[in-house]
């Protein structure tokens, strides 16, 4: 049912792609990259990842559509802090020569206002600068085509809280329209720009209008070893996406809101970031990467991944070369087939009777109740509070052994659509979460949904798992909660770094090729014994088309080295 309804979602915003002109410039927009940690620093080369000449030539051969250009303009030595807030000259005149140089390329162009910190601290005492910020912006570059684009701000958040945002975005277009009447405007969400915000965001009535969000889920994954989130950062060092078939429809799942809020509001959707930090495994990052492209293509989302050169980069400065594995999961490879997992079932609550070893907590004044209905358990919400934790389903005493791969599955509805968060962790003070807090959105049909926990903290016998479903009043329906061990099958997880592997296989259409060292070429036979290919591989991890290939089984033979030979099925 969830497939059908999702498909039904995603297929709903073609039949509206001719009413809105801001859907066909959407589609134009297309994939577009960040020039991330260059303009949104303190000073250009703050981060150490100053622009360069030739980056939008290099962006557009590869095939991207459009550059995002994050931009810092409040600091000192770009404008004014006080009356009348001026951006200086010289800052403009800098931003146009990048801009223009982009367009020159070929590429579309969004520039934003990012960083603001002061707007997020104390809103009130800086909307002046900030409306007047864009007055001079959009002045400046009102002759400018419409490939350029304007984004009001990055990741509202602090002080300038959801209802705040939604009067200063409404403040903000009015300015820009004075001077660009018919320009395409990104409109941000509030609470950092994610899928959390959206059910707070009031649109201003605009045709002109694309909505942008941000996603970096689960975010124990993409933000493992990442300093600037703190130092629990490095707890989550080793955490892998495995490309599992829970670990898609997680992800389906959390972008369910966002494709009805675009149907409902006639909006087309921009995905602004979404990227995995370098700390990260490679063949993780490939197979994530790969999967949010593929999913915002088939789901019609524009979209730009963070970023170009730095810390999530597709660019490697120091070699001045792409890294082609991240640039092809963006730009060529097709979506794979999920990996094939085995699971142990390790407990499971199917509620036949009441909730034995359920336990219901409530705080902030909240107040709810557990009933069995049917075979369900009924959780009977009578004050929601104002946070989500303030009502918590909860079983402890759950034992979770270092190194494991777990899957939490349950089947949920709710007469009334609503958002819950499900997490596992440590059952005592600090109440440390072992998974990422996930969201799920419950509708009123009954329909399963999964988790995925990576268990790097040592073993723990006491830990908990957790179900955060305040903040909205009303009823919501579990059954069939299990946990079980999951076991990857060979070949998904990272490749060892001392064999010569190939992968992924099946194959359809790239093969690649790990650790190649003292290998100095490859022989590709059908199974009669006749050459197909052969090849001299360089230095790294490397691939082979085999596209032209017929549906086959075929051998690889490696000559050097210490492998034997492989054998790899064409598909399709």
């Amino acid at each position: 049912m969830k497939r059908i309804l999702l498909l039904a979602y995603l297929l709903l915003p073609l039949l509206v792609w001719a009413q809105a002109p801001a859907f066909d410039f959407n589609k134009k927009l297309g994939r577009g990259i960040n020039m991330g940690n260059m303009f949104d620093a303190p000073t250009e080369n703050g981060w150490g990842n100053q622009w360069q000449e030739g980056y939008f030539e290099i962006i557009k051969n590869l095939g991207f559509s459009h550059v995002r250009i994050p931009i810092r303009w409040e600091p000192a030595n770009r404008s004014m802090g006080e009356y009348p807030y001026t951006i200086y000259p010289t800052f403009f005149e800098r931003i146009r020569y990048v801009v223009g140089d982009a367009l020159d390329n070929g590429l579309y162009v969004i520039i934003n206002m990012h960083h603001h910190e002061a707007l997020y601290e104390n809103p009130d005492g800086q909307k002046e600068r900030f409306l007047s910020q864009w007055g001079q912006i959009s002045e400046y570059f009102k002759d400018y085509p419409d490939s350029l684009v304007f984004e009001i701000l990055n990741e509202p958040h602090g002080n300038l809280s959801p209802g705040k945002w939604n009067i200063f975005l409404n403040d903000a277009l009015q300015v820009i329209r004075a001077s660009n009447k018919g320009r395409f405007v990104l409109i941000g969400i509030a609470e950092y720009g994610g899928l959390g915000g959206l059910s707070k965001l009031a649109l201003p009535d605009d045709p002109g209008l694309i909505l942008t969000a941000h996603y970096y889920n689960p975010f124990h994954f993409t933000h493992q070893g990442a300093g600037w989130v703190g130092g629990h950062a490095d707890e989550w060092l080793g955490t892998q996406w495995f490309n599992m078939v829970s670990e898609r429809e997680t992800i389906r799942n959390e972008f369910i809101p966002l494709v009805q809020f675009s149907e409902a509001h006639n909006i087309p959707v921009h995905i602004g970031e979404f990227g995995a930090y370098q700390a990260a495994d490679m063949d993780s990052r490939v197979r994530w990467t790969n999967y949010l492209a593929r999913f915002f293509d088939i789901s019609n989302f524009s979209w730009a991944y963070w970023e170009f050169s730095a810390g999530f980069g597709i660019y490697d400065k120091d070699t001045q070369s792409i890294r082609r594995r991240l640039s092809d999961a963006l730009l060529n490879d097709p979506m794979p087939e999920p990996v094939k997992t085995t699971s142990k079932e390790l407990f499971s609550s199917a509620f036949n009777s009441y909730a034995p070893g359920w336990d219901m907590y409530t705080h902030q004044g909240a107040s709810a109740n557990l009933h069995n209905v049917g075979g369900e358990l009924k959780v009977q919400i009578v004050n929601g509070s104002t946070e989500k934790w303030h009502v918590q389903l909860v079983k402890n005493n759950i034992r979770l052994e270092k190194g494991k791969v777990y899957e939490l599955r349950f089947s949920a509805r709710s007469p009334s659509a609503r958002s819950i968060t499900v997490y596992l962790g440590k059952g005592s003070s600090p109440w440390t979460a072992y998974s990422d807090y996930t969201s799920f959105y419950i509708e009123p049909g009954k329909e399963a949904h999964s988790m995925v926990i990576q268990m790097l903290s040592n073993t723990d016998y006491n830990s908990r798992i957790v179900f955060d479903i305040g903040s909205v009043d009303g009823s919501l329906y579990l059954d069939d909660i299990s946990l079980n061990e999951v076991l990857v099958m060979a070949g998904t997880k990272e490749l060892p770094a001392n064999d010569f592997n190939i992968y992924p296989n099946p194959v359809s259409a790239r093969l690649y090729f790990n650790n190649i060292s003292g290998i100095k070429n490859i022989t590709i036979t059908n199974i009669s014994g006749q050459v197909v290919r052969q090849i001299f591989p360089e230095k790294g991890t490397y691939y082979i088309d085999v596209s032209g290939l017929r549906n086959g089984i075929y051998l690889l033979r490696p000559e050097g080295g210490t492998s034997g030979i492989k054998k790899f099925c064409k598909i399709r």
